[in-house]
């Protein structure tokens, strides 16, 4: 009765721990897309072209098309993601000048990323 009890313990002791791995793994996916979607954010509000992100997502696939081993392939996409995103030179340069038209900002955009 005791050796059944151990193991029963043992066991519920086993599955809480897989459940705390997978909770902190989603924690950091939760984390890591809300990143993504931050940055998304600011590039929507840039008025960046539809296919500037489009360019961006597809580099993010291509990149990611076969999972690295020992690596979780939602993360890494979501990795690849952010860090494309984050590198679009539009985040990081001056605000427009008022002289300049929608068509040229429009323009910009699409060569910048």
């Amino acid at each position: 009765e005791l050796q059944k009890k151990a193991e029963e313990a043992e066991i519920l002791k086993m599955e809480l721990q897989m459940l705390e791995t997978e909770r902190v793994r989603l924690s950091l996916v939760e984390e890591k897309l809300m990143d993504v979607l931050q940055l998304l954010q600011q590039l929507r509000d840039l008025n960046i072209s539809k296919r500037a992100l489009g360019k961006i997502l597809l580099s993010t696939l291509e990149s990611c098309h076969a999972p690295q081993p020992g690596k979780a392939h939602l993360f890494e996409v979501l990795d690849t993601l952010q860090q494309e995103l984050a590198a679009c030179e539009l985040l990081h340069q001056e605000p427009v000048e008022q002289g300049q038209s929608p068509q040229s900002l429009s323009n910009a955009l699409v060569i910048s990323c």
